[in-house]
């Protein structure tokens, strides 16, 4: 299919958005869709993708599933190519939700003879919950404090003095969900992980095609990754992943593992009659799965490129809608006591989303609802996430009816 014109970023921020007639579906021009670092709207050709599943189903029945496969290749190319992984150094396993992925990862870690696991206080719920689970049954969990302001600039650092010859794993965000700062110093974290033979995991669900990224230039290319597109990637459920850097892959033999883990290894044993596991990212396999996603993550990202929607033009438009956002609200001079933000952090810090700070973010939130402004909360957070089919005069209106609900 042919390349869509190349859009300007003012196409973007003027009204009507140049965007938002490829997701008329969301109806993303008549409202007011702030969740953007939760939930991106999906564009239209995301349903002619599930469409098309249903069709592969109906005309192949089980011969469906080398169509699907290949759907699911490009998903895996997809996040390759937007983490600069395209040399072939990292394997991409594909699976429903991090979770997943994450027990996969952790039950091939050596955690009877280095059963100490170092993460910090601001991960998600999905390691924070399996983490603290761990710890209960014995499991030493260091949580490294990430600090507000200018203070999280050092956490990686900090992980990195913590690392002993009893850690299994590092396990830290390369984006805080809490207040979108972007971390920063991966190579020496990943450093003194390979020193002492303990494994790096970066949770990237916040920077996948929301930050530039590159891997070797982080110093990750022999470091584990999880991620999925529910959030700016705009793929919907069931698209996450874990990245395996392909050179160790088969030094590990996870705990948890499915039947597709020995689909390519037609299901036989070691001489030894050991489990045997299969090739490539098959290793890290789970079981049947239903394919829909796949082929709607596919559909999506050839609108992303057709859209020239690199990671560089959309970090573009996201910092012009986090800051206009920003001085929105500095602009309502609202009580700091009520809501404020952390100014400490400079722009360029922070990633996909505006993070104010309330002690009534729910009710402000669902407030906002009711006004017809869709928010996030988490504790005392309330988050505003733009996404690029917003118009500037959008973002405005949200902000301003924000400042009726605060006053109000």
């Amino acid at each position: 299919m042919d390349a869509l014109p190349i859009m300007r970023p003012e196409d973007l921020y003027a009204t009507p958005n140049a965007l938002a007639p490829h997701y008329s579906r969301f109806r993303v021009a008549e409202r007011l869709l702030l969740t953007g670092h939760s939930h991106q709207a999906w564009p239209d050709c995301a349903r002619e993708g599930q469409i098309l599943a249903w069709d592969d189903a109906a005309a192949a029945v089980d011969g469906k599933w080398p169509r699907a496969f290949e759907q699911a290749e490009r998903v895996r190319r997809g996040y390759a190519e937007r983490l600069g992984d395209t040399g072939g150094a990292g394997l991409y396993v594909l699976a429903a939700n991090t979770h997943d992925v994450l027990v996969r990862f952790l039950s091939a870690l050596p955690l009877r003879r280095r059963p100490r696991l170092l993460t910090t206080d601001g991960e998600f719920h999905t390691v924070r919950r399996q983490l603290d689970r761990l710890e209960e049954e014995g499991i030493a969990v260091t949580r490294i404090p990430v600090g507000a302001g200018t203070e999280a600039e050092s956490v990686t650092a900090r992980l990195a003095a913590a690392v002993d010859d009893s850690t299994a794993a590092v396990l830290v965000s390369s984006v805080f969900f809490r207040n979108a700062f972007i971390a920063e110093g991966f190579a020496p974290l990943a450093a003194a992980c390979h020193r002492v033979g303990a494994e790096l995991l970066v949770d990237t669900y916040h920077t996948v095609n929301a930050i530039p990224f590159e891997l070797a230039a982080h110093g990750l290319e022999d470091a584990f990754l999880v991620g999925g597109g529910y959030k700016y990637c705009q793929l919907g459920e069931g698209n996450c992943f874990l990245r395996v850097p392909a050179a160790r892959s088969a030094t590990f033999r996870p705990v948890i593992t499915g039947w597709y883990g020995e689909f390519s290894a037609l299901g036989e044993r070691t001489p030894s009659g050991q489990v045997s596991y299969g090739e490539g990212p098959d290793r890290w396999a789970g079981a049947t799965y239903d394919p829909t996603s796949h082929y709607r993550a596919a559909a999506v990202w050839a609108f992303f490129d057709r859209m020239d929607l690199t990671p560089e033009r959309l970090r573009q438009v996201s910092q012009h809608q986090v800051g206009l956002l920003a001085e929105s609200f500095d602009a309502l001079d609202l009580p700091p006591a009520v809501i404020t933000r952390d100014r400490a952090l400079p722009l360029e810090r922070i990633a996909g989303f505006l993070a104010l700070t309330t002690p009534r973010a729910g009710e402000f939130s669902d407030r906002l609802r009711a006004a017809g402004v869709l928010t996030d909360s988490r504790d005392d957070v309330l988050r505003l996430g733009p996404a690029p089919y917003l118009s500037d005069r959008q973002l405005r209106d949200a902000v301003g009816l924000l400042g009726e609900v605060v006053r109000g």
